[in-house]
């Protein structure tokens, strides 16, 4: 695969995998999304190493704007979706973490 194709590629495959994130995020399938943020990780690092070097044609220049807007979009949504869940994991995780003290502070009745 030439540089030029693979940055084209590496947009689409991103825009492709952010588009997964938020059907996921509607599905409330929380699990699935550290996975395939990995995923995107490593498709934009590899962007920063060829990217520098690539000169696209007008097509490709579209393509990967095109792509871009599908990720920006995807991703505002998936924050959104995401963030009232991340509340509540903050606030289940206070609770925790007030009961252990609790239980540290008093003992555990039984």
């Amino acid at each position: 695969m030439s540089v030029n194709s693979e940055v084209v590629y590496c947009y689409d495959r991103l825009a492709s995998l952010t588009a997964r994130m938020l059907e996921l995020s509607r599905q409330e399938e929380w699990g699935e999304l550290p996975g395939i943020e990995t995923l995107c990780s490593a498709l934009v690092a590899r962007l920063k190493e060829i990217e520098p070097e690539t000169t696209l044609d007008s097509f490709q220049r579209d393509e990967v704007r095109r792509s871009l807007s599908r990720v920006r979009a995807d991703q505002e949504e998936v924050c959104r979706l995401v963030k009232p869940q991340l509340r509540i994991l903050l606030t289940s995780i206070a609770s925790l973490q007030h009961q252990d003290s609790l239980k540290k502070a008093y003992g555990t009745s039984h």
